[in-house]
């Protein structure tokens, strides 16, 4: 068959959108560089951190807590110090990480207490894990990614298996948005495939150069009551303001720092 120009020109057309469609789709390599850039942008390595943090935890049928903290941390060290101030019952409590070790503190009797990261934090649905630096691309191998549509983000969705044993969770689902490498959701399964959380981040604010979640929800999928006969799951929301990077003293990151901030 003659090829008139007109039919050059769509068939031309038609493989470059064909080969751009292919261009689009992440490979193996891209997928694993946005997922180590996905953990980059949760650690600040290279200076402090401090912010405010207000926990709200809602448990059905029990009403909701709430929880204020200071929180300071020195990711290139692994090193962090959660002073808690309030509610009032709870103002002096705190935690200390330092040598791979997790403290809290509570001034009533004076007394450190070994605590770790698997382990909730006060009480609500994070775990202390959720407030430092994620480790999926060093901690995970990736089953499988592909690319979806998040709300109105561009998403990587990833199944991670975890390669370590010192992890909370053995298998993870991470949305992480393909523009800027920030993670949007995560669920948490156990090994046999129950879901067991799930954690929304549907906003960052930006501080500098840098990207702090503005705030997350994460509900407990496992603790939970019926109300009218629907199912409720425990959730707690996270708010975090008066983000800055500034230097802090050494003494910050130490158990002397609980001791003379308990009120």
């Amino acid at each position: 068959m003659k090829m008139t120009l007109k039919n050059i020109i769509l068939t031309a057309i038609t493989g470059f959108c064909a080969l751009s469609s292919l261009s689009a789709q992440v490979t193996q390599t891209q997928a694993k560089a946005l997922l180590e850039k996905a953990d980059k942008n949760t650690s600040f390595a290279g200076t402090d951190y401090k912010a405010n943090y207000t926990v709200v935890t809602d448990k059905p049928g029990a009403g909701k807590s709430v929880t204020t903290a200071v929180m300071y941390r020195r990711d290139s060290k692994n090193m962090f110090t959660i002073l808690i101030t309030g509610p009032d019952a709870d103002k002096g409590k705190g935690y200390v990480q330092f040598d791979d070790s997790i403290w809290f503190y509570d001034p009533r009797d004076k007394q450190f207490t070994f605590t770790s990261a698997r382990n909730k934090f006060q009480n609500s649905s994070i775990n202390n894990s959720d407030l430092v630096p994620f480790t999926f691309a060093k901690d995970y191998d990736i089953k499988s990614f592909s690319e979806v549509k998040l709300g109105k983000f561009d998403c990587v969705l990833y199944e991670l298996t975890a390669k370590t044993k010192n992890v909370d969770y053995s298998v993870i689902k991470l949305w992480v948005s393909k523009d800027d490498g920030l993670i949007r959701k995560k669920e948490d399964y156990s090994l046999s495939g129950q879901l067991l959380r799930t954690t929304a981040i549907p906003s960052y604010q930006k501080v500098g150069e840098r990207y702090v979640p503005g705030g997350m929800l994460v509900v407990d999928n496992l603790r939970g009551t019926k109300i009218d006969g629907k199912m409720q799951y425990e959730k707690t929301q996270i708010s975090i303001s008066n983000v800055t990077f500034q230097k802090q003293s050494n003494v910050v990151y130490s158990k002397q720092f609980l001791q003379e901030m308990g009120f």
